[in-house]
């Protein structure tokens, strides 16, 4: 489960519009709005280096911050968007939502496997083919989980994953209803090859065998 919530610096921004946007650009920050909790939206700014180290270490659109701003009470967010420049990928603006602990959020959770040693399928030459890398959970917002654990342990080649077989963190549950697939064991490549051309040699000497006896009836028909 998540642990202590990380700090987020970030600055208060006096102008709105497109104009103070690219002075903060060009000042080497990141503008941006806090919105949402009963009170007004804060623009804000973020300096650059920050954020960009936030989005390289990754889970950033679901990781809970307490929002730090001189002149503002500390304030727990999450970033609803990330708007990147077309060209360069780089972001040059970032939205921000308030939340409290007890908030229900839809967060994408990655999905963390283990057990791939104690894995016969994969043991065999299978490869673990995953459908779901993320899983969209519904959770509370003062305890989110930083991935969904699960075991390949015992698994075997043609055996599936599904949600209903997953034990989600206390307090969340999948946005879908249905039992969905999460990641299967797939035969070795070779071998499907393998099977698939002993199908079409079996239905070969079929057709041939049909053909024959076509060929033979006509021949009695003759006489």
């Amino acid at each position: 489960m998540a642990g202590e919530v990380p700090d987020l610096q970030a600055l208060v921004r006096t102008g709105t519009g497109k104009g103070a946007a690219r002075q903060a650009r060009r000042d080497g920050l990141v503008p941006g709005i806090v919105y949402g909790g009963g009170t007004d939206p804060l623009p804000i700014n973020i300096p650059y280096n920050v954020l960009f180290k936030k989005l390289k270490d990754g889970r950033f659109l679901s990781t809970l911050y307490n929002m730090k701003v001189e002149g503002e009470d500390d304030v727990r967010v999450i970033c609803r968007n990330v708007q990147r420049d077309v060209v360069k990928d780089l972001p040059r603006h970032v939205d921000f939502m308030r939340l409290k602990r007890t908030t229900k959020i839809n967060l994408f959770i990655p999905v963390e496997i283990s057990g791939e040693e104690e894995c016969p399928g994969i043991r065999q030459g299978g490869s673990l083919i995953m459908v779901r890398p993320e899983i969209e959970l519904i959770v509370t917002a003062g305890d989110i989980p930083e991935s969904i654990a699960i075991s390949l342990e015992g698994l075997e080649i043609g055996d599936t994953i599904t949600i209903s077989s997953v034990d989600l963190p206390a307090g969340a549950k999948p946005t879908i209803d249905r039992d969905f697939v999460i990641a299967n064991i797939q035969a070795p490549t070779v071998l499907a090859a393998t099977d698939d051309d002993e199908v079409e040699a079996a239905e070969g000497e079929a057709v041939e065998g049909e053909e024959g006896e076509t060929e033979a009836a006509e021949e009695g028909g003759d006489e």
